[in-house]
């Protein structure tokens, strides 16, 4: 249960920033950080001043992106705003909040090539139930470019077998998508349901731990063990393998084989088509693609 500030921010969040819940649960992980500075410094909400933000800053940008703590920053300097609205700090030091530069394209290649990708879903051991399950969410992932979101909140709901679609909610976006389910996920699907799948589970989440008490997948770092356990047998050495990679790897190929940019934007339920640019650059043979006709 979250302490009552962290609760009333929470319900902030939601009701006047109208923020989707997958991104409340990450500005809360943030702002927890936070508070756990301050503790060690023996610090409260009512005493933090702006150095001891920028000292936690500090600390952070030592062991982290320049992209994470400029995200971290801004989390910082909006829950700032809150404690002074709130009445919970009596000076207001958003504005002083500083992020740091973040120069453009200076973030490592996010994507696996796609020989890769066959290499990481060809490593998995399909005779067990855990590979089953393992397999089936590493295809998913790679075919349709779901996160570890989409993955973690699939319900037999949302699969029509009679036809053939797949419905999900993007949850940073709220926007919801019924997307052809494609025949080698289908029946990767199939087998983890038959014989993967443990049949005494409560849930009707698709996806489930193979460990008592039998619950869906918690949070996304259960999605990353998977990927980054499946890259350590294929042997893939890449310098990202988070839960995300499949998803830029999935729209580098799209866009390697000629789709439009704001077929991807739509496809990975981006509220701006500008935000597919950052796929745009990870794919290895954009440029010449997007630079000419695409054929209908």
């Amino acid at each position: 249960m979250l302490p009552p500030l962290l609760a009333q921010y929470a319900a902030y969040l939601t009701q006047h920033r109208g923020n989707p819940e997958v991104t409340v649960h990450k500005k809360l992980g943030h702002i927890g950080k936070l508070q756990d500075y301050l503790i060690q410094a023996g610090k409260d909400w009512h005493s933090m001043q702006i150095t001891d933000v920028d000292a936690f800053l500090v600390g952070r940008a030592a062991r982290y992106s320049r992209s994470h703590v400029s995200d971290l920053a801004c989390t910082v300097r909006c829950f700032s705003r809150f404690l002074h609205w709130s009445g919970q700090s009596p000076v207001d030091i958003s504005e002083a909040v500083i992020a740091p530069v973040q120069r453009r394209h200076e973030r490592p290649r996010r994507a696996l090539s796609w020989d890769n990708v066959k290499r990481l879903l060809m490593a998995v051991d399909r005779s067990s139930p855990q590979g089953l399950r393992d397999y089936a969410i590493l295809l998913m992932m790679s075919t349709y470019g779901f996160g570890a979101g989409e993955i973690i909140r699939l319900q037999f709901r949302d699969i029509d077998w009679d036809n053939s679609t797949l419905s999900v909610l993007r949850p940073k976006t709220g926007v919801a998508f019924t997307l052809p389910l494609l025949p080698p996920v289908a029946k990767a699907l199939a087998e983890y349901l038959r014989h993967g799948r443990p049949a005494d589970t409560p849930t009707r989440h698709l996806f489930v731990q193979m460990k008592m008490p039998l619950e869906p997948f918690a949070a996304s770092s259960a999605i990353r063990h998977i990927v980054m356990k499946h890259a350590k047998i294929a042997g893939i050495d890449a310098p990202f393998l988070g839960s995300h990679v499949l998803r830029h790897s999935h729209a580098a190929r799209q866009i390697d084989l000629g789709a439009r940019p704001q077929v991807i934007s739509d496809l990975l339920g981006h509220r701006d088509p500008e935000s597919v640019s950052a796929y745009v650059r990870i794919a290895t043979a954009s440029l010449r693609e997007i630079a000419l006709p695409v054929p209908t």
